[in-house]
């Protein structure tokens, strides 16, 4: 069989973009390509941790406002939920306000596709869809997916990986997503103690630290590079000017990395920045959520105000 030249290209233009980050002054690798199927699972393990409140406090809001949810959605709507991952929040949300359409949009193509499969096996009246994607593109859905009545669902704080700017431009797509009469439905990470942060990306038993580092593994299949994990140590702190938990690779020792088209060279101590996640204040992200065009919004927050879910509409 002749090769796929769309795939061709695909992997052609992602070889570039790596290339790209490990070679830049700040070497770096895009947060995206955390979610191969180890990184995918890893994550769903660090949502059970002690240290990771995010996860829970969500859910614990979701659940105590769910009748509020359920009465101004109404039944019979279309969810699509970006970042989909394994699809287990968008069970509780389908349950909650009966769907009869949902949509998974994740760039973890085999992760998502177990994810929407199981999720059919659960609601079988409940047309299900995937769509494979990068957020930092525009998403492009089904042609024949119901035009009205969508709420778009974008759980877990993970806004908090684009820089504000970055984020602005993606809400503003979720927002052309939503149509006139949508929503957007969207957890956030509040600005707390720094010592709460920075357990939370650098937990005890050392899943973050897996995680983190499994990044190179996925780099090395897709880069065909020689990346030695054991030359390589997890590092996470929060930069309070910043307001971000800021994760870093950084290398045990002298160590230099390979790839078909070139190579670099790391000093001992040089790191390569993998992931920002950004910490709002409520009056803040309702701010960007005016920018991006959601004229309305309700926030429900747990008692501690470490975590918020924003409803908002056009």
């Amino acid at each position: 069989m002749p090769p796929d030249p769309t795939a061709t290209a695909t992997a052609t233009a992602t070889a570039r973009e790596i290339v790209a980050g490990l070679c830049a002054a700040q070497a770096s690798i895009a947060p995206k390509y955390f979610y191969d199927t180890a990184g995918s699972a890893l994550f769903e393990q660090i949502t059970q941790l002690p240290e990771y409140y995010l996860t829970r406090t969500e859910r614990a809001i979701m659940a105590t406002h769910a009748d509020a949810l359920a009465l101004r959605i109404g039944p019979g709507a279309t969810v699509i939920e970006a970042g989909a991952g394994n699809c287990e929040k968008a069970r509780t949300l389908c349950a909650t306000i009966r769907p009869r359409c949902f949509v998974g949009v994740d760039i973890a193509a085999a992760f998502l596709q177990q994810a929407v499969a199981g999720l059919r096996r659960e609601f079988p009246s409940l047309d299900v869809r995937s769509v494979v994607a990068d957020l930092l593109d525009e998403i492009v859905l089904p042609a024949d997916l119901p035009s009205g009545r969508r709420l778009v669902f974008y759980p877990g704080s993970s806004i908090g990986n684009f820089a504000p700017e970055a984020a602005l431009g993606l809400l503003q797509r979720l927002r052309r997503l939503t149509d006139a009469d949508g929503a957007l439905l969207i957890g956030v990470d509040l600005v707390k103690s720094k010592a709460i942060l920075e357990a939370a990306y650098d937990d005890a038993a050392g899943v973050t630290a897996a995680f983190n580092l499994n990044v190179l593994r996925h780099i090395n299949r897709l880069l065909t590079a020689d990346f030695d994990l054991a030359h390589w140590r997890h590092r996470s702190f929060f930069n309070e000017e910043q307001s971000r938990i800021e994760m870093h690779l950084e290398a045990r020792c002298a160590t230099q990395v390979s790839w078909p088209t070139g190579c670099r060279n790391f000093r001992r101590a040089e790191r390569i920045h993998t992931e920002n996640s950004y910490k709002y204040r409520v009056a803040d992200f309702a701010g960007l959520l005016r920018r991006a065009g959601f004229g309305r919004h309700v926030c429900w927050t747990d008692a501690q105000q470490w975590f918020a879910v924003f409803l908002a509409e056009p």
